[in-house]
C-alpha cells in the first residue's frame, strides 16, 4: 500500500463559479467540516492514482478537502495480477456483465483476502479511532470487516452499478457480502445500484462531480489547442500559433512534450475534418469496438470531413485492469480489416500515462477540438466521461444507461441511444448534429448549464459532510461519541 501525495487547492477557486447563494453555502458547509473533523483524518482507500474516473475524482475532491482545513490522505492498494484478475471479474459481474468467465469460488476468496491483509497491516497502524475511512469500490471492500476494530467509521463508495439486478450481478454481490457487513454507510451513484439486503438507513446516493479547474477541464483557447495537439503528432494543424504551456494540479507549470507513436497504426486527424470522438478506458464494457463499426459502417452517410478518434491510455500505465491490453488488440484488428478509405478516416490513439497532468491536457484539448463526443458504453457507472465534454458545451451522444441517463435530457442537452447496440440508430443521432450546426449549438450551451447546475465539486462535498456528521450522531447516539470531535 502506497500514499498519494495532495496539494491543498483553496475552495475560494470553486466558489468563484457558484452564484452568491450557493457559495455561501459551500462557505458554511467548510465550517461545519473544520469543527466535525477537527483532530480526525479522512482516509480514501482504492486500486489505483491514475487511469479512470475514481482517481481523477479523488484528486481534486481531496484537494479541495485539504484547502479547506480537513486532514485527508489517500492510499492505493498493492495487489498481485491474480488479485486484479478477482477484481476485474467483480467490475463485470456488478455490471451485469460475464467478463472472462472465470469462478468466484472458495480460492478467488481466498486470494482476495490474502491480498487485503497485507495491506491492513499498514492501514490498521495508521488509521485512529474517530476517524473515517472511504473504501473505493470492490478492491476494497474486503478491509472494511478487517478495519472493524479500529475505531473508525468504515465507509464502502461503490462506483459502479446496474438498474436491474441479474444473475450475474447476484453472484458478484454474493461474494462481497460478508465482506461489506462491517461497513457503517454505502454510497452509490444510483439508488438502483445498490442491492436488496443494504439497509436503507446506511444507504447514500452520491453522484461523481467535475473540477471545472483541472487540467482536463479548464478554459483553453483554439490556439493552444491546436498547438497541443500538433506537438503530440494527435492532429495535423496549423504551425504558427498556441502555447504547449498548462497548469499542473499542484499549480506548477507543464508543457506538452513531443510524441510521435500516439496516434497507433495509421496517421494523426488530417487537418480541417472535424472530429467524432470517444475517450474511455480499453474495456469492453465501453464498447469502442462498437463505436469504431458504428462510425465505419454508416460513414458514407456522414459529411466526407467528418473524421472517428478513439482514444484510451496506454495499456501498460494501468495497473488494476487487466483486460485493456486485449481489448485494445481486437479493436486494433478491427481497424486493420476496414477498407482503406474507411480505414483513413478513423484514428486509434493511446495517451502517455506516466505524466498525468499532461495526459488530462490532452484530453481537454480533444474534447475541445470535437465536432461530437461519443459515449457509446454498453453498461456504465456515471461517466465522467460525458460530464466532462458537457462542461465544454459540446453536443453529446450517449447510452442511456447507468449515469448517463441521469446526466442527459434527451434531445435538450444531448442525445441518447435507447438501445447501444443499434448502429443504424448511433449514426443516424450522430448525422443529426453533424448536419445541424445549431442544434449541435443548442445541445452544447444547455448541457454546460446543466452541469453547472448538478455537476460540480460543491455539491458532491456537501453531501460528504451531511453523511459524515450523520455517523458522527449515530455514534453519540449508541453512547461511543467520546472522542469524536470538538462539534460534538
Amino acid at each position: 500500500m502506497r500514499e498519494v501525495d495532495i496539494d491543498a487547492v483553496s475552495l475560494d477557486r470553486l466558489g468563484s463559479l457558484l452564484a452568491p447563494e450557493r457559495a455561501a453555502r459551500l462557505a458554511r458547509y467548510v465550517e461545519r467540516a473544520r469543527e466535525l473533523l477537527a483532530g480526525r483524518t479522512v482516509w480514501n482507500v482504492n486500486a489505483t492514482a491514475q487511469g479512470g474516473g475514481v482517481a481523477e475524482m479523488l484528486q481534486f475532491l481531496l484537494a479541495y478537502t485539504k484547502g479547506a482545513g480537513v486532514e485527508t490522505r489517500w492510499l492505493v492498494l498493492d495487489g498481485d495480477p491474480a488479485f486484479f484478475a478477482i477484481t476485474k471479474r467483480l467490475h463485470n459481474l456488478l455490471h451485469g456483465m460475464a467478463g472472462d468467465g472465470g469462478p468466484l469460488g472458495v480460492a478467488e476468496q481466498r486470494h482476495y483476502s490474502e491480498v487485503l491483509t497485507r495491506n491492513h497491516d499498514r492501514l490498521e497502524s495508521m488509521v485512529r479511532p474517530g476517524d473515517i475511512v472511504l473504501l473505493h469500490d470492490p478492491q476494497t471492500a474486503g478491509l472494511a470487516g478487517m478495519l472493524r476494530g479500529t475505531g473508525a467509521h468504515l465507509v464502502w463508495r461503490c462506483h459502479i452499478g446496474r438498474d436491474e439486478p441479474t444473475e450475474l450481478t447476484e453472484i458478484g454481490w454474493t461474494f462481497l457480502r460478508p465482506h461489506l457487513e462491517a461497513a457503517d454507510a454505502f454510497i452509490f451513484s444510483r439508488r438502483a445500484y445498490a442491492p436488496a439486503w443494504l439497509p436503507d438507513d446506511r444507504l447514500w446516493v452520491i453522484p461523481p462531480s467535475l473540477d471545472p479547474f483541472s487540467a482536463k477541464n479548464t478554459e483553453l483557447s483554439p490556439a493552444d489547442v491546436d498547438a497541443a495537439l500538433r506537438e503530440a503528432s494527435l492532429v495535423n494543424t496549423s504551425q504558427d500559433h498556441g502555447s504547449l504551456r498548462f497548469t499542473r494540479r499542484n499549480g506548477a507549470p507543464g508543457t506538452v512534450r513531443g510524441h510521435r507513436r500516439l496516434v497507433l497504426d495509421g496517421a494523426p486527424v488530417t487537418r480541417g475534418a472535424r472530429l467524432v470522438l470517444q475517450v474511455s478506458r480499453w474495456d469492453r464494457l465501453k464498447d469502442m469496438g462498437g463505436v469504431l463499426r458504428g462510425f465505419a459502417e454508416h460513414v458514407d452517410d456522414l459529411p466526407p470531413d467528418v473524421h472517428l478518434m478513439l482514444v484510451g491510455p496506454d495499456v501498460q500505465g494501468v495497473s488494476d485492469d487487466p483486460e485493456g491490453a486485449e481489448v485494445l488488440a481486437e479493436v486494433r484488428g478491427l481497424w486493420q480489416a476496414l477498407p482503406a478509405r474507411r480505414r483513413s478516416r478513423v484514428h486509434l490513439a493511446c495517451l502517455p500515462m506516466d505524466d498525468i497532468d499532461e495526459n488530462a491536457h490532452l484530453v481537454n484539448c480533444l474534447q475541445r477540438r470535437a465536432a461530437v463526443v461519443v459515449q457509446k458504453s454498453l453498461v456504465e457507472g456515471f461517466g465522467l466521461t460525458v460530464t466532462e465534454p458537457m462542461w465544454k458545451a459540446k453536443p453529446v451522444v450517449a447510452s442511456a444507461v447507468g449515469g448517463i441517463q441521469d446526466q442527459i435530457i434527451d434531445g435538450e442537452s444531448g442525445l441518447l441511444l435507447r438501445d447501444p447496440t443499434d448502429l443504424d440508430s448511433f449514426a443516424k443521432r450522430l448525422q443529426d448534429v453533424l448536419v445541424d450546426e445549431e442544434y449541435a449549438r443548442r445541445l452544447g450551451t444547455a448541457a454546460r448549464s446543466r452541469v453547472r447546475d448538478l455537476y460540480l465539486g460543491d455539491r458532491h462535498l456537501t453531501q460528504y459532510v451531511d453523511l459524515f456528521e450523520q455517523l458522527y450522531q449515530q455514534a453519540s447516539d449508541r453512547g461511543a461519541g467520546e472522542g469524536l470531535g470538538s462539534g460534538h
